[in-house]
């Protein structure tokens, strides 16, 4: 049983980091993007890569999943630890 849970505290750490990551580079570099146009970050590797610049609103996007995925799962353990 504490294998399970020190394995399910690892993913829901790593959805953590993940999420906040994503959400960062997605949108800060969309919003740097539009008001400085320079690219840098997830941007520039995009843009290197021949991507469309909603691309980057996509990542944004995937780290907002991540990060609302984290925060239900501690809604829940917090439930079924109390």
């Amino acid at each position: 049983m504490a294998r399970q849970q020190n394995n399910d505290t690892g993913r829901q750490s790593a959805r953590w980091i993940l999420g906040a990551l994503l959400f960062v580079q997605g949108f800060g570099s969309a919003a740097t993007e539009a008001l400085a146009d320079t690219s840098f970050g997830v941007a520039g590797l995009l843009r290197a890569a021949g991507l469309p610049p909603w691309t980057d609103l996509v990542v944004g996007a995937a780290g907002t999943v991540l990060l609302g995925w984290a925060l239900a799962r501690r809604g829940t353990r917090r439930r079924t630890h109390a």
